[in-house]
């Protein structure tokens, strides 16, 4: 019987093997027919859901990839990360095509529907290392994402990870490090800048981490990519409009490209140059 379903599986064609018949009826307009840049509306931020679950999905990869103390294959999948950021930021292109009037013609079909309720970016945030524990009663009401945050919670962060990784290999951390609760946000600490800095000091000896350290920096980077061009394309739709979310709308959006991932490997750079 076994050989039989898993002969069943190979026939299948493309449309079934992606249920296509599922995924293109997923786009509903709130208006028939739809209004001008309605579905495009729509779809940008289905795809953009979509690839925050392939995001979320590489960065537990590569946590695994650190556990196993394999370093090297770990980069190769934080290249994987940087080219899905990529492609989110490469969204807001198509979505700066949206008129006010266009935006207008169904604002108001949804309501109090806001980004900053979507749970695929927030479990990005939370896998990543940016732990605000105040967002997760946004999602009290949605018990699939709020599951999936609460769970996320208790397990390191992909930054976590790249600590045990570098205690591991000899660079021993403080045992509050070590021993911290995950819930919590990391803020950053001298000792771990010490490590980076050693690291970076004798980057031919330590190659692989001195990559790793970059691979990082560059998610932070394009992750404030995102974050620049979302305010941008926001401002250019409503201006500055309150954000339907109960935000300040564009202000709010801006003060958040201030936060920093890694503040550890910042913290590094001023270090390097102020022993010059």
């Amino acid at each position: 019987m076994s050989a039989e379903r898993d002969g069943d599986k190979k026939q299948k064609n493309y449309a079934d093997f992606l249920k296509l018949d599922v995924l293109l009826n997923l786009q509903e307009t709130f208006q028939q027919p739809a209004a001008a840049g309605e579905m495009m509306f729509i779809m940008i931020h289905q795809i953009s859901e979509l690839w925050f679950k392939l995001l979320h999905h590489e960065i537990r990869e590569t946590c695994e990839l650190l556990e196993q103390s394999r370093c090297l294959p770990a980069v190769t999948q934080i290249e994987r990360i940087h080219a899905i950021l990529r492609s989110l930021i490469s969204v807001w292109e198509c979505m700066q095509t949206l008129t006010p009037t266009d935006f207008l013609a169904f604002r108001s079909a949804f309501g109090n529907s806001s980004g900053l309720q979507s749970y695929g970016y927030r479990l990005i945030e939370y896998a990543l290392g940016d732990r605000d524990l105040s967002c997760l009663r946004r999602y009290e009401e949605m018990l699939q994402g709020y599951t999936l945050l609460t769970a996320e919670l208790e397990r390191p962060s992909l930054y976590d990870h790249v600590l045990l990784y570098l205690n591991k290999r000899g660079f021993l951390l403080p045992a509050e490090l070590l021993e911290r609760d995950y819930s919590q946000g990391y803020s950053g600490h001298s000792a771990v800048v010490d490590i980076w800095l050693t690291i970076y000091r004798n980057s031919d000896r330590y190659q692989d981490l001195f990559i790793l350290g970059e691979k990082l920096i560059e998610i932070d980077c394009l992750l404030q990519q995102w974050r620049h061009r979302h305010a941008v394309t926001v401002e250019r739709v409503i201006g500055m409009q309150p954000g339907s979310g109960g935000t300040s709308g564009v202000p709010y959006l801006k003060k958040i490209m201030e936060k920093q991932l890694f503040p550890d490997l910042y913290q590094l750079r001023f270090r390097l140059f102020q022993s010059l």
